[in-house]
């Protein structure tokens, strides 16, 4: 099964149009999403109408929210914007094998990689490659993280 970490702006654009092609990530049986209370309290924050704030408490009942993890370690080839670290912290932690985001300007130099078992990519290149766990690239952090997985978890 496939542990797919969402970001804030993947949860508000699937609870901001109504019947958004994101909805299909929800869709896959081989997936457990996951995202973090930071990222589902930033989707809110930027949701404008009671009925897209409703959309994404539907959607995030089908989620599991998962721990924060402040203290995570970050590749060195992570070089992300601080408001962007509890993200990608949360997401290996929770042992994701994929973190899901649109945020082509900070995340951007990541996609298609993988750090250790996870592999960022955006919504659209996930469902468009069917994501497989079979999916090989070396990953991206160097040895100030040696002993971690560079694989998925079991």
């Amino acid at each position: 099964m496939l542990r797919v970490f969402l970001d804030a702006n993947v949860l508000f654009s699937a609870a901001y149009l109504e019947g958004a092609g994101l909805l299909q990530v929800w869709r896959r049986p081989d997936v457990r999403l996951l995202t973090s209370g930071y990222a589902a309290e930033e989707a809110r924050r930027n949701l404008d109408t009671p009925d897209r704030r409703d959309r994404l408490e539907q959607l995030l009942a089908a989620i599991e929210v998962v721990m924060e993890a402040p203290s995570a370690r970050l590749p060195t080839a992570a070089r992300l914007p601080e408001k962007d670290e509890p993200i990608l912290r949360a997401a290996i932690a929770a042992q994701a094998t994929h973190l899901l985001t649109g945020d082509i300007r900070d995340f951007g130099h990541l996609f298609g990689r993988r750090m250790g078992g996870l592999l960022v990519q955006t919504p659209g290149d996930f469902l468009r490659s069917g994501s497989r766990l079979s999916t090989r690239q070396p990953p991206v952090w160097g040895p100030e993280l040696e002993g971690r997985r560079d694989e998925p978890p079991g």
